[in-house]
């Protein structure tokens, strides 16, 4: 009941990868058959009356006959949507078009130093030489003004300049340029004249390489001469609306797979989405100036960047971000654009860094290439519930769709008010968070378990997207759980899934902070916490010593002090850029990549025998023992002091310490293994104890240890006033059990 589900604490939520690959799905010739009045997918939990080929669907009782192609379907001869072990199962949609070849749109800023120019150029053309012939190639650069490039036009360079300080309307641009808009293409379906902008901004790679190349080549640091006091007149909201405007008029909606990289190398000064002005006298907004409201330029900023995400996703298109700049560069201000669209964010110092240069890589390989993220787009993602059970929101990289059903909740949870939301852009790792609301109440509960004993009830969540090969494709995932008989606690308890909670209530708490002023986050985590405690720990009142929790729920209280230590709860110390790019990605990655943030996973090398995990704690350290952490964003390599010296006594060179080079080799390698398979590509930090760069790892560890501890218990002593987890447990353990 609605009662039950309010007094456990954690809402009642699923986290879903709707582009997965998964090695045993079958992937389904034929279209999907709905049922005729929910729309609900036949699947593996609808009754079948074979005789009568009749089948029942699950959420709403309706029978549905089946079309005449089913008619030989037997007890013996089931079609695989019926399996069941097939609950996710994919359909192949029939084209009425032939798919656009996918569309790349370069936003690359001019207005940074010579040398940082020149590597943003040189890791562009490497992996502009490895895109297929046929996918489309454009080219806007941006400075004090914005340069767009007619890459069809080969008699010279010809490019369309937009000035920085005045407002476009996508309209205006669209005017200026020659093309036009898809309201105003001639009706007559798709072999209707002019079907799309004619060819001349986005053009094949194969026709346009030339032109392309001697383009980046030819480009040049903004001519702009930049006073000492002053920060480069930087237009990126000009620019990001004319690349918007260009690629919604230049390639059909809803059927290519199109997005724009931008190359972004420090603050917008001029136009819209200006973040601060020019003159270096004025600071860039922290977190204390948007508590305090001193952002002046926030709020118009993040409203005119979220009239552009409208435009993108109404498109089909996703924006990315590749933010190189030592500088903010107004990722705070684009986050709701980015995460609308489904785009991938990478943050990092300078265009020479590695992460920059693999991610970039990783983004535009290809099918059975290594780190291939299986980028799809235009997917809807739609939820059927069964009766008492309503859709309160959606927390992930998706917007909204209008959509009217019986099934919305009262209360919003993050993109609400629907059962159905639009993904422009999605990779094989896009997870979104879907909460969900109980609405049956306590008497209705209970007259419905005497009746019917304890009913089943169903979730289904239908997929409808491009795939990455330009099939359209239909995924449904279709999963049951029992409801619980009121007071039941050890059988509700046995479907909890600790790690997804964990995630979930980092999302929602990011949320939160995001959007409700005044918003204690460690404060909230922690009564959530306490009211878990009380409610499904064993403990006898008044007695600390007593309380025990469930083998489902023991690790749980260790995810929350991690969490409420990490940098999604704690911005002190952080930009608003970088909090915004740790939560962009927090609610895009899938459930492990999102643990390994909240809580990382620390690995120990020694002589003693393997490689094992270790606690994350303080007492990990051992001069003879290498450690490797995995942060997600970052791994480290950390040398205890021994291992250290004998490293620069250079004993790994000498042939009877052949042992020792291993030992030495083994956590690299491992390091690089992690950084292979991940996007965005880690950065690696390899350091001694003692040493300046051990700060990556001191600051993640649990500090049972410290220079207030009566006798220090390991080799590394942390200075900190944080509490340790013993002590936090302990104070969960008194006031959970306080009566």
């Amino acid at each position: 009941s609605k009662l039950e589900a309010t007094k456990a604490v954690i809402p009642f939520a699923a986290l879903y990868t709707p582009n997965r690959r998964l090695p045993n799905m079958p992937v389904l010739p034929y279209e999907p058959i709905p049922c005729k009045q929910c729309n609900a997918i036949l699947n593996p939990h609808a009754r079948v009356d074979y005789n009568s080929k009749v089948w029942i669907c699950p959420f709403c009782m309706g029978r549905n006959h089946f079309p005449p192609h089913y008619q030989g379907i037997s007890d013996n001869n089931l079609p695989a949507e019926l399996y069941p072990t097939y609950s996710t199962i994919e359909y192949t949609l029939p084209r009425t078009q032939q798919p656009h070849a996918p569309a790349y749109l370069f936003l690359i800023d001019t207005c940074v130093s010579e040398d940082e120019l020149n590597a943003c150029k040189a890791a562009i053309l490497q992996v502009a030489t490895t895109l297929p012939e046929y996918a489309n190639v454009g080219l806007i650069t941006f400075g004090t003004h914005v340069h767009v490039y007619e890459l069809g036009f080969n008699e010279c360079s010809k490019c369309y300049v937009f000035r920085g300080s005045k407002d476009y309307t996508s309209q205006q641009i669209i005017d200026q340029l020659g093309l036009r808009s898809p309201s105003q293409r001639p009706a007559g379906g798709p072999n209707a004249a002019v079907p799309v902008a004619p060819r001349r901004f986005l053009m094949p790679m194969g026709e346009a390489e030339f032109a392309f190349t001697t383009a980046l080549e030819e480009l040049q640091k903004d001519a702009y001469p930049v006073p000492s006091s002053h920060r480069p007149a930087r237009c990126t909201g000009i620019a990001v609306q004319a690349a918007t405007a260009l690629l919604g008029a230049s390639v059909p909606i809803g059927n290519c797979q199109a997005r724009i990289l931008s190359f972004i190398g420090g603050p917008c000064t001029e136009g819209v989405g200006k973040v601060v002005n020019r003159e270096l006298g004025e600071d860039i907004r922290s977190h204390k100036d948007l508590a305090k409201d001193g952002a002046v330029h926030f709020a118009k900023a993040r409203k005119f960047y979220s009239g552009v995400a409208s435009e993108l996703v109404a498109h089909g298109h996703a924006f990315d971000v590749f933010a190189c700049a030592l500088d903010q560069i107004g990722m705070a201000e684009m986050r709701d654009m980015i995460l609308a669209t489904g785009g991938m964010v990478v943050q990092t110092d300078t265009y020479h860094n590695v992460v920059f240069k693999e991610s970039l890589k990783r983004m535009l390989a290809k099918d059975g290439e290594e780190g291939f993220v299986g980028a799809s787009s235009n997917c809807t993602l739609e939820v059927i519930p069964s009766k008492d059970i309503k859709v309160a929101g959606l927390l992930g990289p998706a917007a909204r769709v209008e959509k009217k059903s019986p099934h919305i909740a009262d209360t919003e949870v993050g993109l609400g008010g629907t059962t159905c939301w639009k993904m422009a852009g999605l990779d094989t790792d896009s997870t979104v968070a879907i909460i969900f609301e109980i609405t049956t109440n306590s008497k209705d509960a209970d007259q419905s378990q005497q009746g019917a004993g304890v009913q089943q009830f169903f979730l289904q969540f239908i997929t409808r997207y491009m795939h990455w090969s330009g099939e359209l494709r239909c995924r449904v995932s279709t999963i049951t759980r029992r409801w619980v008989e009121t007071g039941n606690i050890s059988e509700l308890i046995s479907g909890f899934d600790q790690e997804a909670s964990a995630v979930l209530m980092a999302r929602l708490a990011s949320h939160k902070m995001e959007f409700e002023e005044d918003f204690d986050a460690t404060r909230w985590l922690d009564r959530a916490l306490i009211r878990l405690a009380q409610r499904f720990g064993d403990y006898r009142p008044d007695d600390p010593m007593s309380f025990n929790l469930r083998s489902e729920l023991s690790y749980y209280p260790q995810f929350m002090f991690n969490l409420r230590r990490s940098q999604f709860v704690q911005v002190f110390g952080n930009s608003p850029d970088e909090t915004a790019y740790f939560r962009l990605v927090l609610f895009r990655v899938s459930v492990p990549d999102s643990m390994v943030m909240i809580q990382p996973q620390l690995s120990a090398y020694h002589f003693a025998g393997p490689p094992e995990a270790v606690l994350l704690d303080v007492q990990s350290i051992l001069p003879e023992r290498i450690l490797v952490l995995d942060a997600f964003f970052y791994v480290v390599t950390f040398h205890g002091t021994t291992i250290a010296k004998w490293r620069k006594a250079e004993y790994q060179k000498l042939a009877e310490h052949a042992a020792f080079a291993q030992l030495l080799a083994a956590p690299h390698e491992e390091a690089k293994e992690i950084a292979r398979r991940r996007f965005p590509v880690p950065r690696i930090v390899d350091c001694d104890q003692n040493s300046s760069q051990a700060r990556f790892l001191l600051a993640r560890l649990n500090p049972s240890s410290t220079y207030s501890s009566s006798s220090p218990l390991s080799a590394e002593v942390i200075n900190t006033d944080d509490v340790s987890l013993t002590t936090f447990t302990e104070h969960l353990k008194r006031l959970a059990v306080q009566s």
